[in-house]
């Protein structure tokens, strides 16, 4: 039985993502349709924030660490993405945008790498695999919610964006409110007057090959899979009406959602490396039916692959992380893993903006499936990642 403070987390997550989707899912079009922003500025503002998150997980991840307090860094974390949300629909430049998901983005990276070492310092190890899937699960429920409340939203107030935006202000504060009253910290197994746990280059060595074998895997991972927000794009490409357009992240996240506490839990008894090889494999199709759409509804089981990829994977690498690294350097450990990856996510996002401005949105999506094909190809010929994920 997973602690209550698990599903106060998972909670948590549900509800901020449900606000941040709800803007997510009407934000290219609003930066395309309202802002008149062009592909390419798409793609490197959904690129430079989520590698802002990334960097300042880093140091919210040795901050953790050394103070041995996690909880309030996430709750700073999470307040900081709460007040950023009203920022959105007063929005009137491109600018404004840019400056709110910069301080979004900020929130995240403070909470998330403090966030995941919480979770493997409640559970035991032997139930890592299931506490992160259901937190993943948790989460895709709000990913999947914001979406929806957007179509309704949209709908019923005749497509004006900005006023649909203002809805994703009360799951924020929700959120923010949960996570003070519901979540309890355990207490850490060193006592305070120990020795502090801060990791510098200099012991940098103390994180084991095996742990940076993880780190490498998830980079990959995250080159072969860009901003969701070309998803959304796609949608609408293939001649989805505008109020409809959220509707893309509704079914990946319905699946997403249904896959990851399974896909987790699985994670404790099976293979890394064939869940990894078949998370890959779902982006492949995906990509290949993103690639030939010309409906929407192909779109939509493109995008239905695409949440079952981030179920078999997202949770999967998680634990991974929490398996390979030292007790005293999880949330440092965290910290690159997301760094890294987040380096590779803005890479990734330029490169796609740029092939859809260039040459159209399929080139983005077949650029995608080569570099999934290939990361599974070198997945399945190079040995030692099994070994090194611990199974």
């Amino acid at each position: 039985m997973l602690p209550r403070s698990i599903w106060a987390l998972g909670f948590v997550s549900l509800l901020m993502d449900t606000s941040s989707e709800l803007v997510h899912s009407l934000l290219p079009i609003l930066m395309t349709t309202v802002l008149g922003a062009s592909m390419l500025t798409v793609g490197i503002i959904e690129g430079i924030a989520e590698a802002t998150a990334s960097i300042l997980k880093v140091f919210s991840g040795v901050m953790s660490d050394y103070i041995r307090k996690r909880k309030w860094l996430v709750v700073l974390g999470y307040a900081l993405a709460a007040i950023t949300k009203p920022v959105f629909p007063l929005a009137s430049t491109i600018g404004w945008v840019f400056g709110a998901r910069f301080v979004d983005r900020i929130g995240k990276g403070i909470r998330g790498a403090p966030r995941d070492a919480l979770v493997a310092d409640i559970v035991a190890p032997r139930m890592r695999g299931a506490a992160y899937g259901l937190r993943q699960a948790l989460d895709s429920v709000g990913a999947f919610l914001g979406p929806l409340l957007a179509v309704a939203f949209m709908i019923w107030l005749a497509n004006d964006i900005k006023s649909v935006l203002w809805i994703a202000v009360i799951p924020a504060f929700l959120a923010v409110f949960l996570l003070i009253v519901a979540v309890r910290e355990p207490e850490p197994r060193e006592p305070v007057a120990g020795p502090r746990n801060r990791l510098t280059f200099a012991n940098a060595k103390l994180l084991p090959l095996r742990y940076w074998l993880v780190v490498a895997l998830g980079a990959v991972f995250t080159l072969a899979r860009f901003s969701e927000a070309f998803l959304i794009l796609r949608a609408q490409d293939v001649g989805l009406a505008i109020a409809y357009v959220p509707a893309i992240m509704i079914v990946m996240n319905i699946v997403y959602a249904g896959f990851a506490y399974p896909a987790g839990a699985a994670a404790d008894r099976v293979s890394a490396r064939t869940l990894l090889v078949l998370g890959l494999g779902m982006l492949i199709v995906a990509d290949i039916l993103l690639v030939v759409a010309a409906s929407p509804w192909i779109a939509f089981l493109g995008a239905a692959f695409w949440g079952l990829h981030m179920a078999l994977t997202q949770g999967l690498l998680s634990k991974l992380v929490a398996d390979t690294a030292p007790t005293e350097f999880r949330g440092s450990a965290f910290g690159i893993f997301n760094l890294v990856s987040g380096g590779a996510l803005l890479l990734a996002s330029v490169i796609a903006g740029s092939l859809w401005s260039v040459f159209g949105p399929s080139a983005t999506f077949i650029a995608g499936g080569s570099f999934a094909a290939l990361a599974a190809m070198g997945l399945l010929l190079y040995r030692p990642n099994a070994r090194a994920s611990g199974h």
